[in-house]
């Protein structure tokens, strides 16, 4: 990921959990260490990000639709569901 002139030190305590996850990435050769484990973490989050704010905004607008504007929403998603099965939505 970064090279060690670019990387900055980082001290802090992190949950058991979090601890076994960065270690199980660095076991499973996913990350060459820790410090990389976390910034592979990092980034899968930063990716996610705008997916989740974009699933909440959706489920908002869809909340404040009359009935018959969600029934016609409901028509154009399973269309537009069946031409997106193609395409590769994640990072």
């Amino acid at each position: 990921m970064s090279g060690s002139k670019n990387r900055r030190k980082l001290s802090t305590a992190v949950s058991r959990d979090t601890y076994a996850y960065l270690q199980s990435l660095v076991s499973s050769e996913r990350a060459p260490s820790l410090a990389e484990a976390v910034d592979l973490a990092l980034a899968h989050a930063r990716c996610n990000e705008p997916r989740v704010l974009l699933e909440r905004d959706t489920a908002a607008y869809f909340a404040s639709l009359p009935t018959r504007g969600a029934a016609e929403e409901t028509r154009l998603e399973s269309s537009v569901a069946q031409s997106a099965d193609a395409v590769d939505f994640d990072c």
